[in-house]
């Protein structure tokens, strides 16, 4: 396997792997990465779907990337944002048709929404029970805070390692906007990888001038399962890829020799009868390790979801423990899934049933969020909610089936362990009802209309997620196992707890990316996997990134001591007249 960039091969077909018809793949987990893995055994690995094994231990596919009417209501345990720079994920959707255009994939639906109906927010903040908290697009830091940001930038990954984010920053920024602004939309915690936040950095250096506003975002039509999820498993259905659901792969056996790694074995449990499938090393295997949502519980409009962060045989975390057990390469779990009370938080989804609460939505939305297009253009985050609470309407309806006269609003806080402002206890202890009012506190509704509007104009569904944020944790080198460990010869590891080089995880791109790795690399496919792309090596993106990260302040305006300023004063004097001095003016540097 190798990287490419430009389109010289992202248009190319490769030819068809050698050996690829007497092969089999089996792939544990049906979430993104398992989805993809199979579409790129299909599309490109040219494997006859028949051959191609899912195997699923929930009802329904799509792992963390769901979105469903139950008989409790409307359920997104998250929302997924996209950006243009998802190379993997644009190569795959352009391949992927369309369940609602005829001749359309779902990278033309995608493209020619976010081109009609452009991201952007009107509110990214507020206080005092639904005020304007004018944040007014800027990050709010100070000189000595943008240069903290800066050294972490600039700090090796092997100094990281195991560090926390507060062992880098202080107060300068995390008091700062751009620090609300960044952990809500992340779900970043003080405590959390320093590693992580300086990969976030490098990866989304262009976006940074997007940041306050959300313009560098884009979303799907609808929920993430019905806009991308199904279409998928359409299209794997139709090439004959077969799917086993209520089905947990609760064990896998290992040839482990010297110089050569082979997956032998599986053990399947669907609904309680256990087989053992034998693996040859023509049988590959891609491995769903750990998972952010596994051990979630589901709360209702009368009840809460609690907290039970218990792993159970045949989920994701258990498998992982299993396998890790056999071999240091396989990676550490537990450096993830041992404190779930660093690495959690809880959201919910409220549907509106009547006409009462969506005046108050537009009030601070400044939209119409009936119709059809941004609402809030991202996460509206309450700034002085005890549970960090943020909010957010993507375009309405979010189900096609929805009523024409519903909203879905999807709300999470990062403190679930913290009393209300309005509501006296923690969020997981709250039922959906009690978590509708202090969102509706929140938003401003006179409190002697709040518990009526919870109870009759709402319908609140919770879900705590004990492991979401699992992947954050503080880690080093080899805690999470390379996609192919080296010597492996017949299985990869899929998802965010698997290892690519460069790219960020908690992002649909990561799920991706590991998914079209595995089978390049397993199958040998002779065409580059596109590279991550390369805005931190691109001095017009470092340079735009500063100067927008210290809200249009110029190099010039820095404080500086003495010395510093006199070889500032006779660096310009020396680039006067030159191309650097035209690109720094253009650039709002000097």
């Amino acid at each position: 396997m190798y990287y490419s960039s430009g389109n010289y091969e992202a248009f190319a077909r490769p030819r068809k792997p050698e050996g690829v018809d007497r092969k089999s793949a089996y792939i544990i987990g049906s979430g993104l990465a398992a989805l993809t893995a199979a579409c790129y055994l299909v599309r490109d690995g040219q494997m006859k779907g028949e051959r191609v094994h899912v195997f699923e231990k929930d009802p329904l596919p799509g792992g963390a990337c769901d979105g469903h009417k139950y008989d409790i209501g409307y359920v997104m345990r998250g929302g997924r944002e996209m950006d243009n720079h998802f190379e993997v994920m644009w190569d795959l959707l352009r391949s992927i048709p369309s369940l609602e255009t005829e001749g359309a994939s779902v990278l033309d639906e995608y493209y020619w929404l976010n081109k009609a109906d452009p991201n952007y927010s009107l509110c990214r903040a507020t206080v005092n029970r639904g005020k304007d908290a004018h944040t007014d697009g800027k990050f709010g830091l100070s000189d000595k805070g943008a240069m903290e940001i800066m050294k972490l930038f600039f700090t090796p990954d092997e100094q990281l390692e195991d560090k926390k984010i507060t062992d880098f920053f202080d107060d300068e920024v995390l008091n700062s906007n751009f620090w609300l602004y960044w952990r809500t939309m992340f779900a970043f915690e003080n405590w959390h990888s320093a590693l992580e936040m300086k990969l976030y950095l490098k990866r989304y250096i262009h976006h940074i001038g997007g940041l306050p506003d959300f313009t560098a975002l884009r979303f799907t039509r609808y929920n993430q399962y019905e806009s991308i999820i199904l279409p998928m498993v359409t299209y794997l259905k139709d090439h004959g890829v077969q799917f086993y659901y209520d089905t947990k792969v609760v064990d896998v056996q290992f040839s482990l020799e010297p110089g050569k790694k082979q997956a032998a074995g599986i053990t399947v449990d669907h609904k309680g009868a256990v087989e053992t499938i034998d693996l040859t090393e023509d049988d590959l295997l891609f491995i769903t390790n750990g998972g952010c949502v596994e051990s979630c519980t589901v709360g209702a409009q009368n009840k809460a979801a609690g907290f039970d962060p218990t792993i159970k045989p045949g989920n994701g975390w258990d498998l992982w423990k299993r396998i890790a057990a056999l071999d240091d390469s396989f990676g550490h779990p537990e450096k993830f899934c041992s404190q779930p009370e660093l690495s959690n938080w809880e959201s919910a989804t409220i549907t509106t049933l009547d006409e009462k609460i969506p005046q108050y939505i537009q009030r601070i939305c400044k939209r119409d969020p009936f119709s059809g297009r941004t609402v809030t253009g991202g996460i509206v985050t309450v700034k002085d909610s005890s549970w960090l609470l943020s909010w957010t309407l993507n375009r309405q309806q979010q189900f096609r089936a929805q009523p024409k006269d519903q909203l879905c609003v999807w709300v999470y806080g990062l403190f679930s362990d913290k009393p209300g402002d309005y509501v006296k206890k923690p969020m997981r202890d709250c039922t959906g009802r009690e978590i509708c009012m202090e969102w509706l506190y929140h938003l401003g509704v006179p409190v002697e209309d709040i518990a009526e509007l919870a109870e009759h104009s709402a319908n609140t569904v919770p879900v705590m997620m004990p492991y979401i944020d699992a992947f954050f944790m503080p880690r080093a080198k080899g805690d999470r196992p390379d996609i192919v460990p080296k010597d492996a010869v017949n299985f990869a590891f899929l998802g965010q707890f698997a290892e690519t080089g460069r790219d960020t995880i908690f992002t649909t791109e990561y799920s991706m990316r590991t998914g079209m790795e595995a089978v390049y690399r397993l199958l040998n496919i002779d065409r580059g996997v596109p590279e991550v792309w390369g805005s931190t090596y691109d001095v017009r993106a470092l340079v735009d990134a500063s100067v927008k990260l210290r809200d249009g302040r110029k190099l010039t305006d820095m404080e500086l001591p003495l010395m510093g300023r006199i070889a500032l004063k006779e660096a310009l004097k020396k680039i006067e007249g030159t191309d650097l001095e035209k690109f720094l003016r253009q650039y709002h540097a000097i």
